[in-house]
């Protein structure tokens, strides 16, 4: 990822490949802002006319070059469209500054200003960090496996400039958690992008286990020694297919004087195949995405420390890899799970709430004030919701209205759905307490939810399945590229951080 520095230049001043200032659209016109508008004074040239001569209006995304002709530090006037004047938000500032870097010269630095008008209301603080995270995002680039450049931009720098109207130091502290909040995001995506052969349970865990002594956390992994010992069933019938074995891996962060306990837990299937109920090939493809829960979990925990969280938060990883083989879990096996309960496996394709279901039985042990678990779950969300917005379901109405706000203010979408208990019956096993899938058709993200629900020992829980949004193969023209997303990052450490407010 590229470095920040805030900048106290004037934006005129700025050495840069370019400078990016930003503009809404009108009525068929775009409406640069303040800082637009005095950069091209600078440089004696009519931004109205220029921008009307190349039909510019200020699109969501859009940008119109300009070239400074030495009369600048930087090379280039990059104006950024915001979309409708009436509809700016934080969101759009944040699209627009992933534009920037999307469109910004390969390995170079670019210059972005905060601008202080063109959304109301919104703090310096806010603006900062909405344009860091975008720009940052935008600037992500995974060439891990690549032995050509990636096509994706990859800038080595990221200038933020306050803009007119706002006090730096404001500005400031935004582009710092920023900053945080993208080199999370990005973690997560690197932990997706990694490819499954590099990634399975063990090498995962000491990866997990590595950044969170980075992180200043407490670190434990359980192998499947003590898996056995524990009774994680679900987690070692997921993983006796494979011939690496499953973790689980229990981060900690315990600050002095925590105000309440939160347990975090990601759903890690570090390939998944179906197991003996083998997915087409055609499904396989994106399945090294089958672990964005646990990579977003240990990913929002790796910042905790920096920006100083007063909440003790827990963080499982469940990971295990499912495969199709002699020593597999078999349709109508019966596992049985931490804490005792016995579910028939009606299908090894649903397995991710096999090994969410003993992490979460083992984190209700904690007797935390909340539990919130991510999950590639269900291809029904997908239906559902599509690829943009994940679902969500709990038992504790302020647990689920306080994450959608934080997922509202991080630019992520969740959208509620019930847990009716009549559908319960869904689960209904004639030889154990339950089944591990409900009826072909019928509301499988729901019914999904129902399975877990059973393991959170009445603690407050929250379920996010994110299947869909944690993983495109399209992505966006703003900072979402194609691959994993990071999804949840951003809204778990805005949660973390408004219990601490």
């Amino acid at each position: 990822m590229p470095t920040f520095e805030m900048v106290e230049q004037a934006p005129t001043a700025v050495t840069a490949a370019a400078v990016a200032v930003f503009a809404a659209k009108g009525d068929g016109v775009a409406v640069p802002g303040r800082d637009a508008t005095a950069f091209a004074s600078a440089l004696d040239v009519d931004l109205a006319a220029e921008l009307a001569g190349i039909r510019f209006e200020g699109d969501l995304g859009a940008v119109a070059r300009i070239p400074t002709r030495g009369r600048a530090g930087a090379q280039m006037l990059m104006v950024v469209g915001l979309g409708d004047a009436g509809d700016a938000t934080l969101e759009t500032l944040r699209r627009a500054a992933g534009a920037a870097a999307r469109n910004a010269t390969k390995e170079s630095t670019l210059a972005l200003v905060v601008p202080g008008d063109v959304l109301d209301g919104a703090r310096a603080a806010d603006r900062g960090r909405a344009v860091a995270e975008g720009a940052g995002l935008g600037a992500y680039a995974f060439t891990r496996h690549r032995t050509k450049t990636a096509d994706l931009p990859s800038l080595s720098a990221l200038l933020l400039v306050a803009g007119e109207g706002l006090d730096s130091e404001d500005v400031r502290r935004g582009v710092t958690l920023g900053e945080a909040l993208v080199r999370a995001t990005c973690l997560a995506r690197d932990l997706v992008n990694t490819a499954p052969g590099q990634k399975r349970p063990p090498a995962l865990a000491e990866r997990m286990a590595e950044i969170g002594r980075e992180s200043g956390l407490g670190v434990k992994i359980h192998d499947e020694a003590q898996l056995s010992d524990g009774g994680f069933g679900g987690i070692l019938g997921v993983g006796q297919g494979s011939s690496e074995p499953p973790r689980l891996v229990e981060l900690t962060y315990d600050p002095a004087g925590a105000v309440g306990h939160v347990v975090l837990v990601g759903k890690g299937i570090t390939f998944d195949s179906g197991g003996l109920s083998l997915k087409p090939s055609t499904a396989m493809t994106t399945m090294k995405s089958d672990m964005s829960g646990a990579a977003a979990v240990v990913a929002a925990m790796s910042v905790l420390t920096e920006l100083a969280v007063k909440t003790k938060v827990t963080g499982l990883a469940a990971l295990a890899e499912n495969m199709p083989s002699g020593t597999a879990i078999r349709v109508s096996d019966v596992l049985t799970h931490r804490g005792g309960k016995t579910v028939e496996v009606m299908n090894t394709d649903a397995e991710g709430r096999l090994v969410l279901a003993d992490a979460l039985a083992y984190g209700a042990e904690m007797e935390p004030d909340a539990i919130i678990d991510l999950a590639t779950l269900t291809g029904a969300q997908v239906v559902a919701l599509g690829g943009k917005i994940a679902a969500i379901m709990g038992t504790d109405d302020a647990l689920v209205d306080a994450l959608r706000s934080a997922a509202d203010a991080a630019g992520e979408q969740l959208w509620p759905l019930p847990l009716p208990p009549e559908y319960a019956d869904h689960l209904k096993s004639d030889v154990a307490d339950m089944k591990n899938i409900g009826k072909a058709g019928q509301a499988g993200t729901i019914v999904a939810g129902l399975f877990l629900k059973e393991f959170t020992a009445g603690v407050p829980w929250a379920h996010l399945d994110i299947a869909g949004p944690a993983f495109t193969e399209d992505g966006d023209s703003y900072y979402t590229p194609r691959g994993a997303t990071g999804m949840g990052v951003r809204t778990l450490v805005r949660y973390l951080q408004d219990r601490s407010d």
